[in-house]
């Protein structure tokens, strides 16, 4: 469900990304977006400093009509050039370029891309010429074409003699003296299971999967050439040329690697494991290690959280980590903390982890701790509908917020001699921009990227709401079209993040601005269980799913309706996606104060939803197993009050969807139209839970039509129940109609 991956936080992140660099027009030209525009936005993503702090690598996704494929720009720091693009994807892939790391000497870059079967790793130099993969294989540690009980077509293929076969990369890193890199990859598929596979003898038991994704290292020569380090090692003198690797085994696991970061002194890597077969639906169970490079056993941290996730830190000596992991209140999967951890050799395994940000007001955002030279830490957080970063020191203490001249910060980076800072910026009125600052906290420099939308496009500046409830001092957002005191009052759309741990910031979203070309405003509420507010409030809403959470949102409505008077308390509507899609059932069977809501990717029935989904640990948190809680499930169930609902209600719903699978819509819509309530559902084929969101929300993505086909349903629901609010020629709402181009 929403529960199950919330969905909100990386829908936060995602609408940090968007970027819209407005050409130099009149500003009479400009426009709210219709959904055609949003088919053509293209986004930027997270920047890296170069080590010499001159350069600013950054990415830029096609838009969708072009494929949503994502591409490596540069662009300098005194913002004296503009923006040059290094990376070009051939026009039969269907992915772009991802995960790019600057060499450590700058004069070139890594990154992934996927290409004919295998995602490969690419060097480009930028002194010219293309981009070189390297193409890495093993000798399978794993061919279940060898199993007693494979079938005899695979055995065939199985008996010709072992050959070194390509691996499709999870991820590597280099090390910070340019001279290896760790690469993590999953055990590529033999010529007796591929022969399975085509004889359709391809049945799976379940939890069962003999392959996993290992560690391996090779040496990086001055030329870019990779030597392996195991004895079955090739030397190469090109980046195209095969290299062999040896897996680097850490005795008595049988665990997947998820991540791997090297020490300062480039002689260790914390590597971060994960159990197989479903082993973390159980309860966490991640392990971290110190893996030494050049000789000498593993050691495990024994201390460590199960929950540690990268990116992972250390400190400038090589004596300490710095990493998130789950806190240890009582708090739904996901709330953390910044950590760090002993990693002086010899005290690993003893060492205990130490809390740095204990009773922080606010989450911890996603990005990369950042130690500085006088012993702080610069970490993103969330507070509220604010998002930035704060310094907390390496001893438990109270964190020190970072200026910003934006309420919405993300991706804030810098380099190794901490020669500047970069980061991406933005505010409800502010389209997304690049941003330089020579020192940490200094004023964004703008840096020019390219135009990432075809016309100059309208945004309004969020107005903030105020309330409580329940004793629970509460946040929520206004967005108005600029021509709502000039006519009859305007239609109020409610609009509820994912989650439940998610929340809304003030940041830039092209789908707000595409409401309110229609004529509608948009109240966005942070109820309890949102993050950015503290650990208590996000575990608020345990086993309280539809109970606070929703009377939270609806006295939110309220004082909005309340402090605007150009708002129609008789013409509102609710919509919402994954834990929003949710809520959305619970307001169809729990209130008739709407006249329609809209609900994407819902959780309908706690129990087949927590049969069916991808992982089930997040959701056990809120109501227990619903087995031994089955009142407490039901009663959580949106379906539950399903037959008291008369709302129009209109589902949107991937049919590949494995966060909240496709039966929960299927089960909301056969009820409620056998409860003769008026319902529409849309499926969309191929679509996962994050990926249907993007597109109708107005990101990139490779579905070329399913985000306009979305949002067009959406349009047509909404001024069929609640109408349109009539645009002056001020608001500049685009005159042309949604049709495609």
């Amino acid at each position: 469900m929403s529960l199950a991956m919330p969905l909100a936080m990386p829908l936060a992140a995602l609408v940090a990304a968007l970027a819209l660099a407005l050409p130099a027009r009149p500003a009479s030209t400009a426009r709210f977006p219709n959904s055609e525009d949003l088919r053509h936005l293209r986004a930027l993503g997270a920047p890296l400093l170069s080590p010499d702090g001159r350069l600013v690598l950054f990415s830029v996704a096609d838009t969708t009509a072009d494929g949503g494929r994502s591409h490596f720009w540069l662009v300098p720091t005194d913002a004296s050039q503009p923006a040059r693009q290094l990376t070009f994807t051939p026009g039969k892939e269907k992915s772009g370029e991802s995960s790019a790391q600057w060499s450590p000497d700058g004069k070139a870059i890594f990154f992934l891309a996927h290409r004919g079967d295998q995602t490969q790793l690419f060097l480009l130099s930028l002194q010219g010429g293309e981009a070189l993969p390297y193409t890495l294989e093993t000798l399978p540690l794993v061919d279940d074409a060898k199993s007693p009980d494979a079938i005899p077509p695979a055995r065939k293929a199985a008996a010709a003699a072992a050959k070194p076969l390509p691996l499709s990369l999870s991820g590597y890193a280099i090390s910070p003296d340019g001279r290896s890199i760790a690469l993590w990859a999953r055990d590529p598929q033999t010529p007796g299971e591929k022969a399975a596979h085509d004889a359709k003898a391809d049945a799976t038991w379940a939890d069962h999967q003999t392959h996993r994704t290992r560690l391996y290292l090779a040496h990086l020569s001055p030329d870019g050439a990779l030597t392996s380090t195991g004895p079955a090692s090739t030397t190469t003198s090109a980046a195209s040329s095969a290299v062999t690797l040896t897996a680097v085994t850490i005795p008595g696991t049988d665990a997947n690697v998820a991540s791997a970061a090297w020490s300062p002194q480039s002689d260790r890597l914390l590597v971060t494991l994960q159990p197989p077969n479903g082993l973390n639906d159980l309860g966490p169970a991640g392990q971290a290690w110190i893996v030494p490079v050049g000789g000498g056993q593993p050691v495990r941290l024994t201390h460590a959280p199960p929950t540690l996730r990268g990116p992972i830190a250390w400190s400038a000596d090589g004596h300490s980590l710095y990493f998130a992991a789950q806190t240890p209140e009582d708090a739904p999967p996901g709330v953390e903390e910044l950590y760090s951890l002993a990693a002086q050799p010899g005290s690993e395994s003893t060492a205990q982890p130490t809390r740095l940000m204990p009773d922080f007001a606010g989450s911890l955002g996603y990005g990369k701790p950042i130690p500085l030279a006088d012993g702080r830490i610069v970490v993103a957080v969330e507070r509220g509908f604010q998002s930035g970063a704060v310094t907390i020191s390496a001893q438990p203490g109270s964190p020190q917020p970072i200026p910003q001249t934006a309420p919405a910060i993300s991706g804030l980076s810098t380099n190794h001699a901490r020669s500047g800072w970069t980061w991406l910026e933005s505010a409800s009125d502010q389209p997304t921009r690049l941003c330089f600052a020579p020192t940490l906290g200094a004023a964004c420099r703008v840096l020019p990227t390219p135009s990432l939308s075809d016309h100059p496009l309208l945004a309004v500046r969020s107005v903030a709401i105020h309330w409580t409830n329940d004793g629970f001092p509460l946040d929520g957002t206004l967005s108005v079209p600029p021509s709502a005191s000039d006519h009859a009052p305007v239609p109020l759309i409610v609009e509820v993040h994912g989650g439940p741990l998610g929340a809304w910031s003030d940041r830039y979203d092209p789908w707000v601005s595409f409401l309110l070309g229609h004529g509608w405003a948009v109240f966005r509420a942070n109820p309890r269980g949102s993050s950015g507010y503290g650990w208590k409030f996000a575990a608020a809403n345990k086993n309280d799913l539809g109970g606070g959470d929703l009377l939270d949102i609806l006295t939110g409505l309220d004082a909005t309706l309340k402090s605007h008077p150009e708002l129609d308390s008789t013409r509102l509507a609710l919509m919402g996606y994954s834990y929003g899609g949710e809520m959305a059932g619970f307001m169809e069977g729990k209130t008739t104060r709407f006249r329609a809501i809209v609900s994407g990717a819902p959780v309908i029935d706690q129990f087949s939803e927590y049969g069916t989904e991808g992982g089930s640990w997040y959701d056990r948190w809120y109501y227990g197993l619903p087995w031994e809680h089955f009142t407490d499930a039901w009663r959580q169930s949106p379906i539950s009050r399903v037959a008291a609902g008369r709302t129009p209600f209109l589902l949107l719903q991937g049919q590949a969807d494995t966060t909240d699978p496709v039966g929960q819509s299927q089960e909301m819509y056969r009820a409620l139209r056998q409860m003769n309530t008026p319902v529409q559902m849309m499926l969309f084929p191929r679509e996962n839970h994050g990926p249907l969101a993007r597109g109708i929300f107005g990101y990139p993505s490779p579905e070329p039509w399913h985000g306009w086909q979305g949002r067009q349903r959406v349009v047509q629901f909404l001024n069929t129940y609640i109408g349109a609010h009539p645009p002056t020629s001020g608001d500049a709402i685009a005159a042309e109609k949604d049709q495609p181009k």
